[in-house]
């Protein structure tokens, strides 16, 4: 029990690994710590893995050896440990991250040909214990059979043994056998996006950099935002916050404490929501230095930075919406932000969607380069912008329908479980976030996804080609290929085995034959009948 927790936590937490920094931030929320606790967990559960993993094993051979399995204390101890450690992690994620399980059935989209090809491989080898273990034990129950004595008692006594002999067979052989016929006949069965005819491949997607290039410079600032330019995004992503004086500011959280000097600053007023202060103030402080100075990087796998960039993120200030908006124009690409809404007594709280359209306008940036994505007020924003390319977020058709919208962006979790089809159908342009590792990236390609949102630009624009694709032809040919030559092999092993099983068994039975002489089968029957005698 211990094992199988361990390791299903270890491959759930590996296969999430698009989503370390997003865990990393919700767990910073309530400890004002920055730290790679994904990273801490993964190493916890490897460990965890590890440690069962050897007791398994170590246990599988005390008893190969037919050697008793006396556990030590210490191991008891350590065993309930992990059990419970594991049951309180399991239970934590499928109440509070139960849609992260979404991405362990997307991860094996990708993965299925592969695990399929794998697996089969994986029964050879396991064929070879199998194979010694049930010819071992037919060989075990014709020896009892050639040495039956004509004693009732001792009849009985093998009968039922050659059943327990005869059930051992069936529950170790049937299920090897039932795996090993499923998995000739899985492709059947499984589909998997990046497995298509290499002339049906859709165009690589644009990129959308996440608040700028957010591995390259600090998120949400003019440097990032130039780092996503230089490294060919296709539009830039940020999020929106309302200063008290009503100007609109580039800020995700909604304090201050974790990408600006606040603390050093204004330590009591850190906890205040960042639209609380006033431009004047916010412009002053300083948003890079947590970048380029903390040993903890935003990061795990993000590259060091040059001394020359290292220098330049320190003098990295908060920068208003018109900034990044002067910087879109001029390089002539999309832009799409979220617009946070201003707390209750905020004095732009219900003027904030018309403030920020009068800002967009005022900068003098070609009205199509605006993708506008906040669902307030569109029907005044259609007026006075006619030119915005307006997207939704996971509606349903008819409700884009009606809102005349053809454009949505979605959490790639979220899409590829409800209506991927229907949206391709209906000819919706598509951008998913928050897309970072280079397998997923390769899924949303296949999946002829139009555009993604993502933080490790660098790394996906040089992907030229979606990771693990391949021809249905070739997986075909490797499929059959692979089913013929493991059922040759099983039944090679299979038949060494049982004629190196049955030699020895002929020897033991000329061994046996030859010391059992008429006399010593009397013998041998008279202490049996002596033995059943009553009160001897």
């Amino acid at each position: 029990m211990s094992f199988f927790l361990s390791v299903i936590l270890l491959f759930t937490w590996v296969e999430t690994s698009n989503e370390y920094n997003g865990f990393d931030w919700v767990v910073f929320l309530g400890t004002r710590i920055w730290f790679f606790w994904s990273i801490v967990l993964l190493s916890v559960l490897g460990i965890l893995a590890a440690y069962t993993t050897m007791l398994v094993v170590l246990g599988f051979l005390l008893c190969w050896e037919k050697n008793e399995l006396y556990l030590h204390w210490y191991h008891k101890i350590m065993v309930l440990i992990v059990i419970m450690l594991c049951s309180f992690l399991m239970w934590i994620l499928l109440t509070f991250w139960r849609e992260r399980w979404l991405t362990i059935g997307l991860s094996l989209k990708v993965f299925a040909p592969y695990i399929h090809l794998s697996s089969i491989s994986a029964m050879v080898l396991l064929s070879w214990p199998v194979a010694f273990y049930l010819i071992h034990l037919e060989g075990e129950a014709r020896m009892r059979r050639y040495q039956n004595t004509s004693s009732e008692r001792r009849r009985n006594k093998w009968c039922n043994m050659l059943t327990k002999l005869r059930v051992l067979q069936v529950v170790i052989g049937l299920p090897f056998l039932l795996i090993l016929l499923c998995l000739y006949v899985v492709p059947f069965g499984t589909y998997s996006p990046c497995v298509q005819e290499k002339d049906k491949l859709a165009p690589k997607p644009n990129f959308f950099g996440h608040r700028g290039a957010a591995m390259l410079g600090p998120e949400n600032t003019i440097m990032s935002f130039e780092k996503a330019v230089e490294h060919g995004a296709d539009g830039l992503e940020s999020d929106v916050q309302i200063s008290l004086d009503e100007v609109p500011f580039l800020m995700h959280d909604y304090d201050l404490r974790r990408t600006t000097n606040i603390l050093e600053v204004m330590p009591n007023a850190s906890d205040k929501h960042s639209s609380f202060f006033y431009w004047n103030f916010l412009s002053t402080l300083n948003a890079g230095k947590w970048f380029a100075d903390s040993r903890i990087k935003p990061f795990f796998n993000m590259k060091p930075l040059s001394k020359a960039d290292r220098e330049r993120a320190r003098n990295q200030k908060i920068p208003k919406l018109s900034e990044l908006l002067e910087i879109a124009r001029k390089a002539n690409k999309l832009v799409i932000f979220d617009l946070n809404s201003p707390p209750r007594s905020h004095p732009a709280r219900s003027s904030y969607i018309r403030l920020v359209v009068r800002v967009i306008l005022d900068s003098k940036i070609e009205q199509h380069l605006i993708i506008w994505l906040p669902g307030s007020d569109r029907d005044y924003v259609r007026r006075k912008a006619p030119g915005f390319q307006h997207i939704g977020r996971l509606f349903t058709i008819e409700q884009l329908t009606k809102e005349k919208i053809t454009r949505i962006n979605v959490d790639y979790k979220n899409l590829f479980h409800n209506g991927l089809k229907e949206y391709k159908a209906a000819n919706i342009t598509i951008n998913v976030y928050l897309v970072n590792e280079p397998w997923l990236f390769s899924l949303v390609w296949c999946s002829s996804i139009h555009s993604v949102t993502t933080d490790n630009l660098e790394v996906l624009k040089q992907i030229n080609h979606p990771y693990y694709f391949m021809t249905p032809n070739f997986y075909m040919f490797m499929w059959i290929f692979l089913d013929i030559l493991s059922a040759v092999f099983i039944v090679a092993i299979f038949y060494s085995i049982w004629l190196r099983e049955s030699q020895s068994e002929k020897i033991l039975q000329g061994i046996t034959s030859y010391t059992e002489t008429p006399s010593v089968r009397s013998l041998h029957e008279e202490v049996l009948r002596v033995e059943e005698t009553p009160g001897v």
